[in-house]
């Protein structure tokens, strides 16, 4: 199997990461809820727990949408995602003296983590959008850090909304994809 063909099938089976992004803003905007209106040890619990299930919840959604069970064998990347998705709970513990530095700057951190670890997918994928996603997050990540270094809760409102966005902007995507597939091959029959 070719890479463009590779991606093609990771773009069709997770729908232009359109599940991932899903339960990932909803979770992002569940932590700043309890931001806002609760603890930041709760809202910080929830986001690392959480984050815990984003794979598995996913991969529930991605199949209840009937889906096969996995990528095919021949997919050279097929491990390449579980490894992309590796280095952020590999390099959270850097959060750790910066929350105890200034706890207001553990979601711009965070921010910064999740976006740089976005940019492998936009191989992964075969998607520039998920470039324009890292950007925005971290460049939001240290804009928020700077501008309001004293409030807690506006990265997770920022990283939520985004998500969700680019949730729905890479279903638009890959369905663009498929309608245009179909044509194509309504066209040659």
């Amino acid at each position: 199997m070719r890479i463009v063909e590779a991606q093609r099938e990771v773009r069709t089976r997770y729908v232009g990461g359109f599940y991932g992004q899903l339960v990932s803003g909803g979770l992002w905007l569940a932590s700043a809820a309890l931001a806002q209106w609760s603890t930041p040890r709760a809202a910080i619990t929830t986001l690392v727990a959480g984050g815990c299930v984003i794979f598995p919840l996913t991969e529930l959604l991605v199949r209840m949408a009937g889906a096969r069970a996995s990528l095919s064998g021949s997919n050279a990347l097929r491990h390449l995602g579980m490894q992309v998705a590796f280095v952020l709970p590999l390099s959270m513990p850097l959060l750790v003296p910066v929350a105890v530095f200034r706890l207001t700057w553990f979601y711009p951190g965070l921010m910064i983590l999740v976006g740089a670890h976005y940019v492998p997918f936009a191989f992964l994928y075969g998607m520039p959008m998920f470039l324009a996603l890292a950007a925005l997050l971290v460049g939001g990540g240290v804009a928020i850090a700077l501008a309001w270094p004293g409030s807690f809760s506006p990265g997770a409102w920022y990283t939520g909304v985004v998500l969700l966005a680019f949730a729905f902007l890479g279903r638009a995507i890959a369905n663009r994809e498929y309608r245009a597939a179909d044509a194509e091959a309504a066209r040659r029959a």
